[in-house]
């Protein structure tokens, strides 16, 4: 990778130099293939989209895009798991930045998106609660239609997926833990269920769950939390 990188470096069309380099069959063969694998294991549920969580994780995305930044073409750490629709429809070449050059879309695999963003779990729909939120909302269309009506049913059946989980904790029966365990964190737009535990216990839980206590007694249960997010 390093070895790209100085190459890119030296060309006297660094970004022309980056995306040539980026599509060369030995390195879509030798680079992509490693990539893909690694930033799988990363992404939330079944090698989902780490910015819209819903669809599957198909592509590389440069979080700098490359005609920003050449020189990141081969950085580890510029680079994410995305849907085609994310990255090249939603996203593509849009990098926005405050007045001090620093990013205004979240990087999620470095930063808790909780701190930028609120979901109201009812309505399915993020709050931006700071600049980075709300560039980042309007960029991927976060709160478009079909991602809306998904994290709604992931909020309604998440709370039946976590009460098999505890009858199955209750009998002892460990494959059953481990069936419901992965059932419920490997659908479709997990951020659904990360906001769910994590509003449970902030203040206000109380008024967040008004219309279902029972989730809420779930959400806070000490063996659910304790073998749901572990």
């Amino acid at each position: 990778m390093t070895a790209y990188t100085q190459e890119v470096g030296k060309a006297g069309k660094p970004v022309d130099r980056a995306r040539s380099l980026w599509k060369h069959t030995t390195v879509r063969r030798h680079v992509h293939t490693v990539l893909s694998e690694t930033l799988a294991k990363m992404a939330p549920g079944i090698e989902r989209c780490m910015y819209c969580g819903d669809n599957q994780g198909t592509d590389i995305d440069h979080f700098e895009p490359l005609s920003r930044a050449p020189l990141r073409t081969f950085d580890w750490n510029n680079h994410l798991l995305a849907c085609s629709l994310c990255n090249s429809h939603q996203k593509r070449e849009v990098f926005p930045v405050d007045a001090g050059g620093c990013p205004l879309l979240i990087d999620p695999s470095s930063e808790d998106p909780a701190q930028h963003l609120h979901l109201v779990l009812a309505a399915g729909e993020y709050l931006p609660l700071t600049p980075k939120g709300e560039a980042t909302c309007e960029v991927f269309g976060l709160n478009r239609g079909v991602l809306v009506r998904g994290r709604r049913k992931v909020y309604r059946i998440t709370r039946l997926c976590i009460e098999e989980w505890l009858r199955a904790h209750e009998k002892g029966d460990d494959e059953g833990v481990l069936e419901w365990t992965s059932t419920v964190w490997e659908q479709p737009t997990a951020d659904v269920v990360y906001a769910m535990f994590h509003q449970a216990m902030a203040p206000g839980a109380e008024d967040v769950f008004a219309d279902d206590p029972g989730v809420l007694r779930l959400l806070t249960d000490e063996r659910v939390r304790a073998g749901l997010l572990n």
